[in-house]
């Protein structure tokens, strides 16, 4: 039988177990936490837990249709907010009208904004019409204690309805 910490050697010491065993695996998030957060309700050492994250998958979700002009748009809302910030840092640094330099810096930053979106959207030719969110998210969620407190954290979780996994599953 290998060494049960070789898998976790690459990981920063802060997040690595020293011989971590499984306690359980669960469909969700919550459900894990839910796990962890009632360990520590009853006083178990819970820095000697960690819940991770497995079997990830990438999910996009379709936010809308590109235009050229939406590009457009959206290059210029984006160009004066940068505009703005940098109005901001150079009049705090200047003799000048505070608002002349942030409307002069807010129609540059819009103008430069605006071109480079549309020159990021032609190089795409029409590929990628479409905007999106995406995340990665996992699967299955497993809590993994020290192996020195799986058994109190096993009698612990006994009487957390749904906590364990069913033996006959």
């Amino acid at each position: 039988m290998g060494d049960m910490a070789a898998p976790n050697a690459h990981l920063h010491r802060g997040l690595a177990l020293e011989f971590p065993q499984s306690l359980a695996v669960y469909a969700s998030y919550p459900e894990a936490q839910r796990t962890v957060d009632h360990l520590a309700d009853k006083g178990f050492p819970v820095e000697n837990c960690m819940i991770v994250g497995t079997d990830l998958k990438q999910v996009e979700r379709i936010t809308g249709r590109l235009t050229t002009g939406r590009v457009a748009g959206l290059g210029a809302v984006t160009g004066v907010w940068l505009g703005v910030f940098v109005g901001l840092a150079l009049s705090l640094f200047g003799d000048g009208s505070v608002f002349a330099v942030m409307l002069s810096t807010a129609i540059i930053g819009a103008l430069f904004g605006m071109i480079w979106a549309l020159l990021g959207y032609a190089a795409t030719r029409g590929e990628r019409d479409f905007s999106s969110v995406s995340a990665v998210v996992a699967t299955k969620y497993e809590v993994l204690v020290e192996h020195k407190h799986r058994a109190n954290a096993l009698e612990i979780l006994a009487d957390l309805p749904g906590a364990l996994p069913s033996p006959f599953e």
